[in-house]
C-alpha cells in the first residue's frame, strides 16, 4: 500500500470516527433501546468476521424501526440532555471505526423516519409518461403512452401520493425502503440520455448526449 493510500485510508477512518462520536438528539416522543438479538449471527468482513448480536429499536410517532448491530456497540445515554451517544469497544480497531459512524447515521435517520418521515420524489418526464395509483394507493400504475403499463404493489409501511399525473411522492419510516422503492420504480424506465425521457428520482439530472449521424 502507497503513503497516499495509507493517508487517505486514515482519513476515512478518522471521518468515520468523527460522525460515530457525534451526539444523537432525542425529542421527549421518541424511544430508543438495545437488546439482544433472538437469532445472532455471523457475517464475514474480509479476514474478519462481524457477531450482529444486538437489535436497535426506534420508536416515534410515525412507527417502530428496528437496526441490527454488532455487539462492539453500545449506546451511552445521557438523560440530563436528551441525547445519546453510540460508541464502541476499541476506537483504535479498524473494523469498529469504520462500523461507528455508519451505525450512527444509520440511527439518526430512523430518528428522522419516525418523527418527520422520509421522502422520495419521482418525475415522470416525457409526452405519455405518467403514473396512477390504483387499489385505494395501494399500487403504482405507470404509463407510457397508450400501450405500454407496468405497476408495482406499494409496500407496508410506504404511501405514495400523486399530486399530478407527472409525479408522485414516496413516504415512509425507512429511509432505504423508501429509496429502494423509488429505485424499482425508476427501474422501469431510466432516464435516457437523447432526449431526456424517464423517470427521474429527486434532483436527479442527466446529461444529454448528440445523436449519432450515420
Amino acid at each position: 500500500m502507497s503513503f497516499i493510500q495509507k493517508r487517505l485510508l486514515s482519513q476515512s477512518f478518522f471521518l468515520c470516527s468523527q460522525v460515530g462520536s457525534l451526539p444523537l438528539y432525542l425529542l421527549p416522543e421518541v424511544q430508543i433501546s438495545i437488546g439482544a438479538l433472538a437469532l445472532p449471527r455471523t457475517i464475514r468482513k474480509g479476514r474478519t468476521s462481524l457477531n450482529i448480536s444486538q437489535n436497535i429499536t426506534v420508536e416515534g410517532p410515525k412507527g417502530t424501526l428496528f437496526l441490527e448491530v454488532p455487539d462492539f456497540l453500545q449506546l451511552d445515554r445521557d438523560e440530563k440532555h436528551g441525547k445519546i451517544n453510540v460508541v464502541v469497544q476499541n476506537a483504535e480497531d479498524k473494523h469498529q471505526r469504520s462500523m461507528w459512524g455508519t451505525v450512527r447515521s444509520l440511527i439518526n435517520n430512523h430518528i428522522i423516519g419516525v418523527t418527520e418521515g422520509h421522502l422520495a420524489v419521482l418525475r415522470f418526464v416525457g409526452t405519455g409518461y405518467r403514473a396512477q395509483l390504483e387499489n385505494d394507493g395501494r399500487f403504482v400504475n405507470i404509463k407510457v403512452g397508450a400501450s405500454i403499463k407496468q405497476g408495482l404493489d406499494v409496500p407496508e409501511g410506504i404511501s405514495v401520493k400523486s399530486p399530478a399525473p407527472t409525479s408522485l411522492i414516496i413516504e415512509g419510516c425507512d429511509k432505504q425502503q423508501v429509496l429502494l422503492f423509488a429505485a424499482k420504480l425508476r427501474k422501469f424506465h431510466p432516464p435516457e440520455p437523447y432526449k431526456g425521457k424517464g423517470i427521474y428520482v429527486n434532483d436527479e439530472t442527466i446529461k444529454l448526449k448528440d445523436k449519432k449521424i450515420k
